[in-house]
């Protein structure tokens, strides 16, 4: 009964400053403001960053640049022009110039690369790359920043050179003369115009697919296009190729020299087909060169969908990395922190004994320690490590996420923070202590009552450990058992954590409790947690997920008269597995799921995935059928469910809703297909966001209250 007590005196304690404060509502998802990218200045004085907001009248998610002073007295929004946004702000080494990517000018336009000064003014685009820019970095020199461009596509007209050439005071380096104005926008006015051809005189042209992995969420069908490593001369406005080869390249880091420029790729003979990435280093030379590979391990070394970049040392001398986990195990293995020399040789792991996925490597100004970001037990901290290797030693933690680190050559850190109670906003790290610098959010969460969220520990069927989450009403303590939902996690290789969750709030203040599992197959707690799912999808985390509703049910919290689950991507999957195994639940939303695996052969962007997990359906069909147990087994389901999708969803397509749809109103079983036109495996669009959270309330308001 201890952690029952230790719920009832959470949600008490809240309850004096919640009757002041409204419920929260699906309109306010709307109202938050999303803090992100952390980006702080050499000398560690300023914190460029982004924030996210929606216009509800426009219907439209957009983006802009902000800076914070590092005391935190100073706050400045750099952007904000109506129907525009903007990302990725990196300051110039002497911290004048903010580069930023963004796509100004129109909904079709590709996102270029621009350039403000920070001192005030307006942006201008800077003209000469054909292809829409990914990610940038600046030269220490801040004469040249290289360039991650994505080829435009074939099938459409190129890219004209931007036109007219930039004033010369708007160049890094020139003479500074004080203006009112240091970038005039009328000196780039003709840079910014745009075909507008109408699409209705564009024929259609024929599709050819000829690759392994031909399909993305979002990117649509992969043909001949390659993110590619280019440098841009600021002097002259002109870009260049620096490395040779047909491939995707990623996340570049200049040496301290300049000389030099690390990056991630997959130069395999048919990179579609491998997990394995490497790091490798390029010389900037004036020519296109072959790159040289520094790592030679056949996983993921600093693989690009962790966003996490090679970080050279202060010397120059060595290079910090991921190592991903053994690639037979792909996503859930453990990622590691590494050194390898930048002249070549055997890389070092610094973190063998964690078992835990680490990222976002930081040197100390002396060479002599790195800190770096952990995925621990539902939570997020800071660590460091000896370079040399030996004892990982704490630096910040609590019950909170901290992530997205960026670190100042005096050593300052900013960095993002959130936990239940509140949304990410922008933190210093100074010394050992966190200090707040921004307060987007600050008014928001004045309005309204955030119900508290508790740490649950409980058995599974087979007696293994499994954690997760608790929220109530706030400012309601259940003197009764409340109806209750099971919110199953995407993945499954994420976790629950420490962060701010306005999905659980919206239930909790709607009257339900949220119950919320980090099942086998979670990350957080090892390797051999994460990778006890591997090939067996609704397996364990299926009496784990049941385990967290028993676990709810007898604190007295959730009354297992009403019971809903639901989810998001695999939290979907899970929860056709759920509803196939157990009648207990009296509704069940299901998104963006699966159920019938083998339709997702060739038809989504897993195929990697699904032959290294399970094998080619055509010689190894056992693992394909039982892992689509909730299709083939579907007379097991009772629970009325509604299934929900993008339509343009590649990650994992509608029409896996359709069949699992299809299936149950066959047997006339209580079901309804919700697909959202337009949009992909994230749902973006605000309207569809309200709209989807709505239907998700009104589906269990009618069958579990």
């Amino acid at each position: 009964m201890k952690a029952r007590s230790i719920l009832i005196l959470a949600a008490m304690a809240t309850a004096s400053s919640a009757f002041a404060q409204r419920a929260v509502t699906p309109d306010d998802i709307a109202r938050l403001a999303v803090v992100g990218d952390p980006q702080i200045d050499r000398q560690g004085d300023w914190i460029a960053y982004t924030v996210g907001t929606t216009d509800v009248t426009a219907d439209k998610q957009s983006t802009h640049l902000w800076m914070a002073s590092w005391d935190g007295k100073r706050s400045v929004q750099l952007t904000g022009r109506k129907g525009e946004s903007e990302s990725t702000p990196r300051f110039s080494p002497d911290g004048r110039w903010l580069a930023f990517v963004s796509a100004r000018g129109g909904e079709h336009e590709d996102d270029q690369l621009w350039l403000m000064d920070r001192t005030g003014g307006e942006g201008a685009k800077l003209p000469g790359i054909t292809g829409s820019v990914v990610d940038l970095a600046w030269s220490p020199d801040a004469k040249t920043i290289a360039l991650i461009v994505e080829d435009p596509d074939p099938d459409e007209k190129a890219n004209a050179a931007a036109g007219a050439a930039l004033p010369a005071a708007t160049r890094p380096g020139a003479p500074t003369t004080p203006t009112a104005d240091p970038v005039a926008p009328a000196a780039v006015a003709d840079a910014d115009k745009k075909d507008d051809k109408d699409d209705k005189d564009k024929k259609p042209r024929p599709i050819v697919i000829d690759r392994f992995q031909f399909e993305q969420d979002i990117d649509g069908y992969l043909r001949t296009q390659r993110k590619r490593l280019w440098l841009y001369d600021l002097a002259t406005h002109k870009a260049r190729r620096l490395t040779t080869g047909n491939y995707d390249e990623a996340l570049p880091a200049w040496s301290p020299d300049g000389r030099s420029i690390a990056f991630t790729s997959k130069r395999a003979p048919d990179p579609d087909r491998t997990y394995d990435s490497n790091l490798y280093v390029v010389p900037v030379g004036s020519a296109p060169a072959e790159p040289r590979a520094l790592t030679t391990f056949t996983g993921a070394d600093n693989d690009s969908d962790w966003e996490s970049y090679p970080a050279w040392s202060p010397d120059g001398r060595s290079i910090a990395y991921l190592q991903g986990g053994p690639v037979e195990l792909i996503a859930y293995g453990v990622h590691t922190l590494a050194v390898v020399p930048a002249a070549g040789g055997a890389a070092t792991v610094l973190t063998p004994a964690l078992d835990r996925n680490v990222g976002n490597p930081l040197w100390s100004s002396d060479g002599r320690t790195i800190r770096f970001t952990v995925e621990d037990d539902e939570v997020e901290r800071i660590a460091e490590v000896p370079a040399t290797g030996g004892p990982v030693r704490a630096v910040a933690g609590g019950f909170q996420t901290l992530s997205a680190p960026s670190q100042a050559a005096n050593g300052r850190v900013a960095l993002l923070v959130d936990n239940p109670a509140a949304p990410a906003e922008l933190y210093a790290l100074d010394g050992g202590a966190l200090r707040q610098l921004s307060r987007h959010n600050a008014d928001w969460l004045k309005q309204v009552a955030i119900a508290p969220v508790v740490r649950t520990s409980f058995r599974s069927k087979d007696g293994t450990e499994v954690h997760g989450f608790l929220t109530v009403p706030a400012g309601a303590a259940p003197v009764r058992p409340l109806p209750a939902m099971l919110y199953n996690h995407g993945g499954p290789q994420s976790q629950f954590n420490a962060s701010f969750n306005i999905n659980w709030q919206i239930f909790a203040s709607h009257g339900y409790a949220v119950i919320a599992s980090n099942p086998r197959g979670s990350t957080g707690r090892g390797e051999a947690y994460a990778k006890a799912l591997y090939g067996d999808w609704g397996g364990p985390a299926v009496i784990d997920a049941l385990a967290a509703v028993d676990d709810a049910v007898a604190r007295g919290v959730a009354d297992p008269k009403r019971l809903g689950v639901g989810g998001w991507s695999y939290g979907g999957m899970l929860t056709n597995y759920l509803i196939a195994s157990d009648t207990r639940f009296r509704a069940a939303v299901s998104g963006a799921s699966i159920g019938n695996i083998l339709a997702g052969y060739g038809t989504d962007q897993y195929i990697r995935d699904y032959e290294m997990e399970l094998g080619v359906p055509w010689k190894n069909m056992e693992p394909w059928l039982r892992n689509s147990y909730s299709f083939y087994r579907n007379e097991k389901i009772v629970t009325p469910t509604l299934f929900m999708g993008g339509e343009k969803d590649s990650n994992v397509p509608v029409l896996n809703s359709k069949q699992m749809y299809q299936a149950l109103r066959s047997r006339g079983v209580e079901t309804q297909l919700v697909i959202y036109p337009g949009e992909y495996h994230g749902l973006k669009r605000p309207s569809f966001l309200k709209d989807r959270m709505e239907r998700w309330l009104a589906w269990y308001d009618a069958r579990v209250k």
